[in-house]
C-alpha cells in the first residue's frame, strides 16, 4: 500500500481486517482504542433515533388473521393430536 492513494470504494471490510490481522497486538490494541469513540457516537445515535420514533402497537398486529381460535376448538385439536400421538 505505501505511497499509494486508495479511495473508500476500493477498500473492502475484508480487506481492512485482513490487514489489521497483520498488525503487532499492541497496534491492534491502539486500533481499536482509536475506533472505539467512533463506535460509541454511531451506537448512541441509532440508540436516539430507534427511541425517537413511535413503535407500532402489538395489539391488533394479527386482525387480519380472523378470530382466535376458541379455547373449545384448542383442546378438540389437542385430543386430535394426542390421541395419533401414541400410534405413530
Amino acid at each position: 500500500m505505501g505511497n499509494q492513494v486508495i479511495t473508500v470504494d476500493e477498500v473492502t471490510f475484508d480487506q481492512v481486517l485482513s490487514l489489521a490481522q497483520r498488525l503487532r497486538p499492541v497496534d491492534q490494541v491502539r486500533l481499536v482504542a482509536r475506533l472505539a469513540p467512533k463506535v460509541e457516537w454511531i451506537l448512541e445515535q441509532v440508540e436516539q433515533t430507534t427511541s425517537a420514533q413511535p413503535r407500532k402497537p402489538l395489539r391488533g398486529l394479527l386482525a387480519d388473521l380472523g378470530p382466535a381460535p376458541s379455547a373449545q376448538e384448542i383442546d378438540e385439536v389437542q385430543q386430535e393430536m394426542w390421541a395419533t400421538f401414541a400410534q405413530d
